[in-house]
């Protein structure tokens, strides 16, 4: 399975992302300047955390125009898998392959820390190495990772069975109902502010991130 990391003038967990599916779980990867188009020989696009564009003018909000935002609407399309983590996770929401919006914190502070988040959908390809409901710990840093939607937006979200990890007990930073990540529809474009790329090595304290990618690859029956 072939991995695609999306690296922006101001990425900063590309390489992050890249270590876990490279090194640890030995998959093809490169990373995708944002000037590129052609992203065809991709299986998984990931859109990392990081500051695209220096997050001038908001969050993500310029990055949706790049080339390669572009490509991976069009990826998306085709029912091929898209992540976005942290600041990926807003520029899927400025692109529109994700409803809703990610604001400032509720207490407008940066937060860099260890948060429980459970597991609310095991029926993706993305989660199925979890169980139901199971809380896990991934580590969070973003200023800007309140989770909006609108009434009927949200309403959709929930009756449509899209929230797909939730923060557990306190919640760090206002996100509504809880929301941690969502996915489309279809499943195949997952956004959460978490980073679960920061807990794939046991190195660093934890491997709950890690069953993340090792599901998607257990549904393809890509061997890690």
């Amino acid at each position: 399975m072939k991995f695609g990391v999306v690296v922006f003038p101001g990425s900063n967990c590309d390489r992050d992302v890249a270590y876990v599916t490279r090194d640890l779980l030995s998959q093809p990867t490169r990373m995708v300047w944002h000037e590129e188009t052609d992203i065809s020989d991709l299986d998984v696009v990931v859109i990392p955390g990081g500051f695209s564009y220096g997050d001038y003018l908001r969050c993500g909000a310029i990055a949706r125009f790049s080339p390669v935002m572009k490509a991976t609407v069009e990826h998306a399309s085709q029912g091929k898998f898209v992540l976005g983590i942290c600041n990926g996770f807003q520029v899927l929401t400025e692109a529109g392959l994700l409803p809703g919006a990610l604001v400032r914190n509720r207490d407008l502070h940066f937060i860099c820390d260890r948060s429980p988040v459970k597991v609310e959908r095991t029926n993706l390809s993305w989660t199925q190495e979890y169980k139901s409901g199971q809380v896990i710990t991934l580590p969070i840093a973003h200023g800007e990772g309140q989770y909006y939607a609108d009434a009927d937006t949200l309403a959709k979200l929930e009756d449509n069975n899209q929230v797909v990890f939730r923060y557990e007990g306190d919640n760090p930073n206002g996100s509504i109902n809880n929301i941690a990540g969502i996915c489309n529809i279809k499943g195949n474009v997952l956004g959460m502010m978490p980073h679960p790329e920061r807990a794939s090595d046991a190195m660093l304290g934890g491997t709950d991130g890690i069953k993340l990618f090792q599901g998607l690859l257990a549904a393809v029956g890509a061997v890690a």
